[in-house]
């Protein structure tokens, strides 16, 4: 039986000031989508809003712009998939697997608060499902709760980008909030590598996440490795 993967990106385009842009950090998706892909899984991609997804500028340029990357904008039939994303309401969750969570700060706008995948989150984890991030992407599980409650992420070991690397990108002053923080306020196990900007990924059960853009590639065979491990949790 096919795996099924949902891949949640962004609408957001710029940070507080119009002037400064961002959105979806490329590389996380394509990563993650070329090891889906391999495996032959069925994949689609929603985001709050729907349609277009921006793309962070400073993902599409050398040294951060790789062959995964580029092999999507010279695509344009994937970059249609990017400008048709569906709606969180036009998704049945019960019909999918895994839900994976992309990053860019853009995600820190319109990710935590948004009831749609919320609902998306909390019914593929309840049947049995993967529920995944990457990068900012864990912004999108800060607010989550269960059919009891209960947010998601306590007690939980997690990881996301962390407020070391924000500093050290020289974004630190431009983000809406400390994300890093935010989850230890929920009492997440929030946990990161050694050093800023090394891949790090961790599975505590069937929550995978990653801590920044390098570490896509590890969430996802994270999530691969437990796909495979037993029979699909849905039909």
């Amino acid at each position: 039986m096919t795996r099924r993967i949902l891949h949640v990106v962004t609408n957001v385009s710029h940070y507080a000031d119009p002037e400064e842009p961002t959105g979806l950090w490329l590389s996380e998706l394509t990563h993650a989508w070329d090891i889906f892909e391999a495996k032959g899984y069925q994949q689609r991609i929603v985001s709050p809003k729907g349609g277009a997804t921006p793309l962070e500028p400073r993902a599409l340029k050398w040294p951060l712009l790789d062959a995964s990357a580029r092999a999507w904008l010279d695509d344009p039939v994937r970059m249609e998939l990017l400008a048709r994303t569906a709606r969180p309401d036009q998704i049945d969750a019960s019909r999918f697997d895994a839900i994976y969570f992309t990053g860019g700060h853009a995600v820190m706008w319109d990710f935590p608060d948004d009831a749609g995948l919320q609902q998306l989150v909390r019914g593929i984890w309840e049947q049995g499902g993967i529920v995944a991030s990457v990068c900012h992407g864990y912004c999108g599980l800060l607010n989550v709760r269960l059919g009891d409650g209960t947010l998601l992420v306590t007690g939980r070991r997690v990881t996301g980008f962390a407020w070391a690397e924000e500093v050290v990108a020289g974004v630190a002053r431009k983000v809406p909030y400390n994300a890093e923080a935010e989850m230890k306020r929920r009492d997440a196990r929030y946990q990161k590598a050694l050093l800023p900007f090394l891949p790090h990924a961790i599975a505590d059960g069937r929550l995978v996440t990653g801590q920044n853009p390098f570490s896509a590639k590890a969430t996802a065979r994270k999530i691969l490795a437990l796909l495979e491990a037993g029979p699909p949790k849905v039909a």
